[in-house]
């Protein structure tokens, strides 16, 4: 996830960013700042009342309140006491209005980025996952989406009211007296600028630590996915270690954050003495000379302290500000990315699907440099099976992920039934294909749940036919729950063969027309491997079968082989005519037979 972390782009660009995304909640953002700048308005007025309160009990009947029409200091006081209470309630109830906005957009804004980053991730290509820990990927779209939420609920609202509170208080100070106001706004350039320099120095600190979090994520994923392996190495001891390590990485970046981040106050707080110092004697000395109204006097201090202090929380707005940014940048760089694979969207294979796959000239390259495939010509008639055969990393697994379109070929086209699949939507083609891996991955939930997950609306007793042809009923009629059965995740509480007969059902209840089995035998036993042999022999008929097999035993009655080596295609034909050939697949026969 480098490309999301290393980016230099500052935390305004991000927030610029953001607010383009959010394009959508305009209106509720500017009601939201609305009701900040009101509570905030309605917040530092009874600092004003107090300062225009000591002026009527000062000057009672020449007080400021007198030249609006109230006599005495009675009828002043008690309109002050009525303009105090409404003042109150409305900063209590824009209180109430701005939080409800602020949260429900934290809480929209955060449901959508996260809907929006996976169902992103969801077109990607498999090179993105390949070159990416799932670690990473779950730190952004939880972590991170929940950092930006944090700062949503609070932040946003903190910052629009500071810089409120500046614009709203300087300009009572420059009415009231100009000189004041210029002695007590001295600070507030310093405490700009150290804003500014310490949202520098913090940027790259807490795009670091973002880094962390996906990378202790990543560890805490894959030790867990990996447990059995860490007990059967008894590595518990070792993996803890690596744990910490990366755990204390983690410490150490937030700790060089943090320690920029605390060194904001102490520097703001000296800055902020200085301006109410100012206010204080300078004022005070102009009350006593006579030159400044008394009450004024009280308006300027209390407002010194409402225009000053709350800004020794900046820097918890600012470190909030930029661990928010940093998560936003990872967010949106992953909302950014490519998508190579680009579906056409509207265009079905056309029906019914026969299954004719066809391989003219078709090349394809990793881009991390790993050998992929050259000029391959295949062609598989509807209903015939294909076996592919060599050694690992030959090409055999490339061509399948071609053929599901999870990349495309660099050069040369592959047509179903004469349409070549690029131009057909990606719904269309992977309906038209059942695949059974090697790896089987079941979901979390039951027996009943992952046979159905192609067809979610499948009747039961199409359910138990899907499981009756891999040869997979007979074992799930002995579960004391059947059907309902928890498989656990990934499904650890089932055996490898059992795993491997319920993603073969799984991908026959599709019905697909061609069905694609990469490797599906390699990791059973002979038993097991019979019975699939067994239902192969029975879902064969009316459909193309592409298999990839180590296990010649299990070929040897597919319509052709084809022998891979190198990305290239070196010998083809059914299993007698390779024997007679006596090539590189002969030679294999002889080795796992025993004849060698």
């Amino acid at each position: 996830m480098s490309g999301f972390t290393h980016n230099t782009t500052s935390s305004f660009a991000a927030l610029i960013r953001l607010l383009k995304y959010a394009r959508g909640y305009r209106r509720q953002i500017i009601a939201a700042t609305i009701c900040s700048t009101i509570n905030k308005l309605f917040d530092i007025a009874p600092e004003i009342l107090i300062g225009v309160a000591i002026d009527v009990v000062v000057n009672q009947e020449q007080s400021f309140v007198a030249g609006l029409g109230f006599e005495t200091a009675r009828e002043q006081i008690a309109i002050l006491a009525i303009l105090t209470f409404f003042i109150w309630a409305g900063e209590s109830v824009f209180e109430y209005l701005f939080q409800i906005l602020w949260r429900n957009l934290a809480q929209r804004l955060q449901s959508d980025l996260r809907q929006d980053a996976y169902e992103h991730a969801q077109r990607l290509d498999m090179s993105f996952f390949e070159a990416r820990s799932s670690g990473q990927l779950v730190a952004t779209m939880n972590d991170d989406v929940n950092q930006l939420e944090r700062f949503l609920d609070g932040g946003a609202n903190a910052m629009i009211q500071v810089m409120v509170t500046v614009v709203a208080v300087g300009a009572v100070f420059f009415v009231l007296s100009p000189l004041i106001a210029l002695l007590a706004f001295t600070p507030i350039p310093l405490i700009i600028w150290g804003a500014f320099y310490f949202q520098r120095k913090a940027g790259p600190l807490y795009a670091d630590v973002r880094e962390k979090v996906g990378d202790l994520s990543s560890r805490l994923a894959n030790n867990l996915g990996g447990i059995a392996t860490i007990k059967s190495f008894t590595a518990e001891q070792r993996e803890a270690q690596r744990l910490k390590a990366s755990s204390e990485a983690y410490v150490e970046a937030n700790r060089r954050a943090i320690r920029i981040s605390s060194a904001f106050i102490p520097v703001i707080r000296m800055a902020i003495l200085a301006g109410f110092l100012a206010t204080f004697t300078v004022g005070g000395m102009m009350a006593l000379e006579g030159t400044l109204n008394v009450g004024a006097y009280g308006v300027l201090v209390f407002l010194t302290q409402r225009l000053l202090w709350p800004l020794t929380g900046l820097a918890e707005v600012i470190d909030l500000f930029e661990r928010a940014m940093a998560s936003t940048r990872r967010i949106l760089d992953l909302l950014a990315e490519p998508v190579h694979v680009d579906d056409e969207g509207g265009k079905l294979l056309e029906t019914p699907v026969k299954g004719d796959v066809r391989f003219e000239k078709v090349s394809f390259y990793y881009p991390s440099g790993v050998a992929g495939i050259r000029d391959i010509d295949l062609h598989v008639p509807a209903g015939d099976t294909l076996a592919l055969v060599g050694a690992t990393g030959s090409g055999k697994s490339t061509l399948i992920k071609l053929l599901l379109r999870f990349y495309d070929p660099v050069h040369g086209h592959i047509l179903i039934d004469e349409q070549p699949i690029q131009s057909v939507s990606l719904q269309s083609l992977r309906g038209a294909i059942g695949l059974v891996s090697q790896d089987v991955y079941l979901f979390d939930g039951s027996i009943r749940d992952n046979l159905a997950y192609g067809d979610p609306n499948a009747p039961e007793s199409a359910i138990i036919d899907a499981a009756k042809t891999a040869e997979a009923w007979a074992f799930i009629e002995m579960l004391p729950e059947g059907l309902n059965t928890q498989v656990g995740e990934r499904g650890i509480r089932l055996s490898g063969g059992q795993r491997q007969r319920l993603s073969l059902a799984r991908a026959l209840l599709k019905n697909p027309p061609i069905l694609v089995l990469d490797e599906a035998t390699s990791a059973v036993d002979n038993e097991t491997e019979a019975s699939i042999q067994r239902s192969l022999r029975r879902i064969g008929h009316n459909r193309t079968v592409i298999m990839i097999a180590h296990r010649l035993s299990t070929i040897v009655d597919a319509d052709a082989i084809a022998v891979v080596e190198g990305g290239r295609i070196i010998e083809s034909g059914t299993h007698q005519q390779l024997l007679e050939r006596d090539g590189i697949y002969a030679a294999q026969w002889r080795v796992q037979t025993g004849q060698a």
